[in-house]
């Protein structure tokens, strides 16, 4: 009697334990198909940003924390502003276009309200890259004066102004065709609307 009980009561864990086994299984089965498209989700997301172009901005100037960010395409300077963490007290935020559309590898200079004034001439004119006899001083003109030249945009005017800071400034006009879109036939027109004085 007591070896058929203790052989039913065997049976009934087996069995028990395989229903258990089981179940885990089927669960297990069960939780696939919802963690699978989880996984092919995160995979389309991480290929989908892989596919979007990002942007790597210098900023620096007056700003809380100058450095290089990575921005996603499509961004524009305010966005690179706020990834500084803003600008500074003193900062002159009219110098900066902030609605400009960033490109990769852009540097962003904000500049202070001293910075500005001490670079405005006192007789020659109110804009800061305009010699005496009218030409565009390429080493001192802001990005809208840049972009009163015959065939200078914003693009390439920004292109100007990161090339200047990167190299110390141009040492002559004939380094404009350094600058990538300018090459003879827009630097002859530049030629004599520009300066380096």
């Amino acid at each position: 009697m007591k070896k058929s009980i203790m052989l039913l009561l065997t049976l009934e864990m087996l069995l028990g334990g395989c229903g258990s086994s089981g179940e885990i299984y089927i669960a297990g089965e069960e939780t696939v198909p919802s963690v699978s498209p989880t996984s092919e989700e995160d995979s389309t997301v991480s290929d989908e940003l892989k596919d979007k172009e990002t942007l790597w901005i210098y900023v620096c100037g007056a700003v809380n924390t100058p450095g290089v960010y990575e921005l996603p395409a499509g961004s524009r300077v305010y966005h690179a502003v706020q990834a500084a963490g803003g600008m500074l007290a003193n900062a002159e935020s009219r110098a900066v276009n902030q609605a400009e559309e960033l490109s990769d590898g852009q540097q962003i200079t904000i500049p202070t309200v001293e910075e500005t004034q001490e670079g405005i001439p006192s007789e020659e004119s109110a804009q800061t890259g305009i010699s005496a006899d009218g030409k565009i001083n390429i080493n001192t003109a802001s990005l809208e004066e840049l972009c009163t030249l015959t065939g200078i945009g914003e693009t390439r005017a920004q292109a100007i102004m990161e090339y200047r800071e990167q190299n110390g400034g141009f040492h002559s006009i004939e380094e404009l065709m350094n600058i990538d879109g300018i090459k003879e036939k827009i630097f002859e027109k530049l030629r004599e609307q520009v300066t380096v004085g």
